[in-house]
């Protein structure tokens, strides 16, 4: 089988429809595993197969195959997906619009191939940001949000980890029975998250050596290095962590990591997995070389920035009890901890806090891997300006100088997040403060001096960070009730 699957092209991970009387349509799985679809991110693929899913079982309903439909078909499915009274699931503009962005590039590629005569995809010119003529579906949903944008304050980013992930009760006590499954690495990676913004899968993809090390000079940040493969741009950056952060993936890589590998190494799961290569020795400083030998003895090598998801997921190093993987993130099996695996343990500690804070806050706080990343955003262009602002103590001339320097704090921002432009920081996810005078905002008749403490400025910080979620929407924070009683 593996054999007939490489030379038709099929690749582990790559989806297969099945249609309802449990026929494989030929041109419908050489489109998922042959077309320019197999180099979308493993996320956009998944969700995109979904979609397909849905129309296509639209469509078997009314007697038609996927490359049959018309743009009569595609109107009703519009219809039905995003008004019809008899569909109790109705999505908005912006999950209609990502199904469609899934349509548009099938039926492209059916034209191209001559599968279809006609698009049933009904297109428009319209004039973009950057004054050019591009054609986009006219389908596309006049009321889509650019992005549905949702912010934790730093405090309400605790109290989710704390009862969420630790199981702390409202009163802020481990709960009785609290039996949390891998806790350590759980909220480990919720921090790192929060603290570095990178996305879902440039974190949950990290290998062991990718992860900075805690240094005998102490820091305030330590800086880690996405490889290029991993990343939404394809190209590879640095980011940054908080070093209690760092100190809380070591702790979980010396503990709960280390036991489950353990446990995985006794049962004898590694030396069964049929695709492990054991990287041998590491070359180079910058552009790292992984040298490795996989099960059958082939030797090669694979450039760290070149090696996708899939190829980390089955790189290994010799431990001392025997080899042991180079992915970071473990399950209870001491394998690999999926990516699209984390949305379900946000959304568990989002649950659990909806049960156990009802009645004691007005809103429990709920958090997804992506908010940790907008929330970072916010959290550090409020304390960019507070720093660039007040406490250098700059005078008009000298601070143009340093922005002309250094960039602004939104560039700086926008580089954290690895965004190439900077109109997407500003109107997605930095929305609250977008229209907002900040240095007005943050005016304070009693700067702070070069002597004062780093808890005075926190303090300022999460004062700022309070009135920002009064005065905008989506952004998360406790009410003063709570935090009396914290």
């Amino acid at each position: 089988m593996v054999e007939r699957e490489e030379r038709v092209g099929i690749h582990a991970g790559d989806p297969i429809l099945r249609s309802p009387d449990y026929g494989i349509d030929e041109w419908l799985s050489l489109y998922l595993c042959r077309s320019s679809f197999v180099r979308l991110a493993p996320e956009t693929k998944r969700n995109y197969t979904d979609d397909y899913c849905l129309l296509f079982d639209f469509l078997w309903a009314r007697g038609k195959t996927w490359n049959e439909a018309t743009a009569d078909d595609l109107w009703d499915f519009e219809d039905w997906r995003t008004r019809s009274a008899r569909n109790p699931r109705r999505v908005g503009g912006s999950r209609w619009d990502r199904g469609l962005a899934a349509f548009t590039r099938l039926y492209a590629w059916a034209v191209r191939k001559e599968l279809m005569t006609v698009n049933p995809i009904v297109m428009r010119t319209v004039v973009d940001r950057h004054g050019q003529l591009v054609e986009v579906p006219e389908a596309r949903s006049k009321n889509a949000k650019s992005s549905n944008v949702h912010w934790l304050t730093p405090r309400a980013f605790r109290l989710w980890v704390e009862v969420g992930l630790r199981g702390y009760t409202a009163q802020g006590l481990p709960a009785p029975g609290w039996a949390g499954r891998m806790e350590d690495r759980n909220v480990a990676f919720a921090e790192l998250l929060f603290s570095s913004g990178v996305r879902l899968t440039e974190g949950a993809s990290l290998l062991t050596i990718e992860v900075p090390r805690s240094a005998l000079r102490a820091r305030r940040y330590y800086s880690g290095r996405l490889a290029r493969e991993v990343t939404k741009s394809k190209k590879a950056r640095t980011y940054y962590a908080a070093a209690p952060v760092v100190g809380l993936v070591e702790g979980y890589q010396e503990s709960t990591r280390a036991a489950v590998v353990r446990r995985a190494q006794a049962k004898g799961r590694y030396d069964s997995l049929p695709e492990r290569k054991l990287v041998t020795r590491i070359t180079g400083l910058r552009k790292r070389v992984l040298h490795w030998v996989d099960q059958d003895g082939v030797i090669g090598e694979t450039a760290l920035n070149d090696a996708t998801v899939e190829d980390r997921m089955t790189l290994f190093t010799e431990g001392q009890a025997g080899p042991e993987p180079l992915w970071l993130w473990l399950n209870e099996s001491g394998l690999p901890f999926q990516p699209a695996s984390w949305e379900n343990v946000f959304r568990a500690a989002s649950q659990r806090c909806q049960e156990v804070l009802a009645g004691v806050v007005a809103e429990p706080p709920f958090c997804t891997p992506h908010m940790c990343r907008h929330s970072m955003a916010l959290y550090m262009l409020v304390v960019l300006h507070h720093v660039v602002d007040l406490r250098m103590g700059l005078t008009p001339e000298e601070r143009r100088d340093f922005r002309l320097l250094y960039g602004d704090p939104w560039r700086m921002v926008q580089d954290l997040l690895g965004h190439s432009e900077l109109e997407t920081t500003r109107s997605i996810y930095l929305a609250p403060v977008s229209d907002l005078q900040l240095r007005s905002l943050l005016a304070d008749p009693d700067p702070l001096d070069d002597e004062a403490s780093v808890a005075v400025t926190q303090h300022r910080v999460t004062e700022l960070l309070s009135r920002l979620a009064q005065e905008s929407e989506g952004i998360q924070d406790l009410d003063e009730k709570l935090v009396v009683q914290a």
